[in-house]
């Protein structure tokens, strides 16, 4: 049961980025959007990994198992895979570049991507009351 928790609450968490990274694209918040967009899905992995009993301490590490229990498995659709990886890259430049340049338009298909993928974990995990709590 103890899991089951974990993940919900991640995937809570989850959701709860995914909004903030809207309201923040609405503002033109660019660079703090996309770091929204990247924990958002980052959450939702960790919502994976958390249900598996399994965990990471870095970044690198959760991506480094995303990537082995998701992506080359099958899981998850290469496209998602790649949302991951481009978040991953892009916080980083959102959070220490001195010029970052985010577009509105790159950030609102982020936008679209990032809920496909967290209802795509959401899916694979098996918690069907996580998207109803969080409504």
């Amino acid at each position: 049961m103890e899991q089951d928790e974990l993940a919900l609450n991640r995937l809570r968490r989850a959701r709860e980025a995914l909004a903030e990274a809207h309201l923040l694209a609405d503002a033109a918040h660019h660079n703090a959007s996309v770091s929204r967009l990247y924990y958002a899905c980052f959450y939702a992995v960790n919502a994976y990994l958390g249900r598996r009993g399994l965990s990471a301490t870095k970044h690198t590490d959760v991506r480094s198992l995303f990537n082995r229990e998701l992506v080359r498995s099958g899981l998850v659709v290469p496209e998602l895979g790649d949302l991951y990886r481009d978040l991953f890259e892009a916080r980083r430049e959102a959070d220490y570049d001195d010029f970052p340049d985010f577009t509105a338009e790159r950030i609102g298909k982020w936008l679209v991507l990032a809920e496909q993928f967290i209802d795509c974990l959401q899916d694979i995990i098996g918690s069907p009351n996580a998207r109803a709590a969080d409504s």
